[in-house]
């Protein structure tokens, strides 16, 4: 019964993407499975993402919204919060309750009013504004804090290589 619902859910979330659109972000399937979105991300304006075009998959649980999606770029990326793998770290991907490592409040991690839209949108502000205290790649953090100018040039080196790719 759960996954008769959040299929209503996904449907009505991608729908609702598809009409409003968000600025910078496209939304699709993945062969007809309501589960699986492709995503494509526009690097944001003012940052060192502009121009880019990166694209990630949300994979979407059963027990959604419940429990959160996981997001994995499939473009190359490099950001302190991203994976070497691409699997995005940031805290409303996080499940619910407490985080036992003690770094999140319990409101920072997923909650079920998030929702795709609020996901993208913190995806966008993730690429806005990375955050090197908390890192799922340790080396892009310490390069951003301390080396920034070889940051910055590996990071406009993936937004032209994404353009590329399209």
């Amino acid at each position: 019964m759960a996954s008769k619902a959040s299929e209503a859910i996904l449907r009505r979330q991608l729908r609702d993407i598809s009409r409003n659109g968000i600025p910078g972000i496209s939304a699709g399937l993945i062969d007809d499975n309501i589960y699986r979105w492709e995503v494509l991300l526009v690097g944001p304006d003012d940052t060192l993402y502009e121009g880019g075009f990166f694209k990630a998959q949300l994979t979407f649980p059963e027990e959604y919204p419940l429990l959160p999606p996981k997001m994995k770029f499939d473009t190359p990326m490099w950001h302190p919060n991203v994976y070497t793998d691409g699997n995005v770290c940031i805290s409303i991907l996080h499940p619910p309750g407490d985080d036992k490592y003690g770094y999140e409040d319990a409101g920072e991690r997923w909650l079920p009013v998030h929702n795709a839209e609020t996901i993208l949108l913190s995806v966008i502000a993730m690429l806005s504004s990375p955050n090197p205290d908390s890192p799922a790649n340790i080396d892009a953090a310490r390069e951003l804090r301390e080396d920034y100018p070889t940051f910055k040039k590996k990071v406009r080196r993936l937004v032209r290589d994404s353009a590329e790719m399209l």
